[in-house]
């Protein structure tokens, strides 16, 4: 099981950038819903994981930002795609009543969430070094920005971070894993639901 602590991202200087930044998400996603849409118009396809890296590689959204956080926002794209396909096989076998709509674009200006996998990120004195991309080292002299990590969770638990725009704010997400431990013997008449 995994947990996800949401932090308000303070730092007046980041907000601007981070703004430009979450841009690039957005446009990387457009990109990828039109090839996918391209390849299922003309050929019936349905991308596959790695399909959409292959192709986007080159991209100017994609070098944008880190490579890793450009292949997690390429899969979410793909990922679309390989629920739509499962919605219309449980469309046609009568599962569902509404035909399932293909992945729709962003809004043009919009703004999207960036995702960096625990292996894109390292911690130094309780910021986390979260690294951009080679496209944005070489127009703006910068490789990285610090984030504050939070003292309530441990860093080894961390499987991923994501930069969210909401509502003319900007907040990390730190997902990492739980470990409960489930009791066999708990009391049916003091728990809100069980199997």
């Amino acid at each position: 099981m995994y947990g996800c602590q949401q932090d308000l991202i303070k730092n007046p200087q980041l907000l601007p950038f981070l703004e430009y930044l979450c841009t690039t998400p957005n446009k990387l996603i457009n990109c990828g819903i039109y090839l996918a849409r391209q390849w299922y118009f003309k050929l019936s396809y349905i991308t596959g994981k790695y399909d959409l890296e292959k192709q986007l590689k080159s991209n100017f959204n994609y070098k944008f930002i880190h490579s890793q956080a450009a292949q997690q926002t390429i899969r979410t794209v793909a990922e679309y795609f390989q629920s739509y396909r499962q919605l219309f096989h449980q469309y046609l076998g009568g599962e569902l009543s509404n035909k399932p709509q293909l992945p729709r674009y962003g809004k043009k200006a919009g703004l999207g969430v960036i995702t960096y996998p625990k292996q894109a990120i390292r911690l130094k004195q309780n910021k986390v070094r979260v690294p951009l991309g080679k496209k944005v080292k070489a127009a703006f002299k910068v490789d990285s920005f610090l984030l504050n990590f939070p003292k309530n969770i441990d860093f080894k638990k961390i499987r991923k971070i994501r930069i969210r725009p909401c509502n003319n704010y900007f907040y990390v997400e730190w997902v990492y894993k739980l470990e409960i431990e489930l009791n066999q013997a708990m009391e049916k008449d003091k728990v809100l639901g069980y199997r």
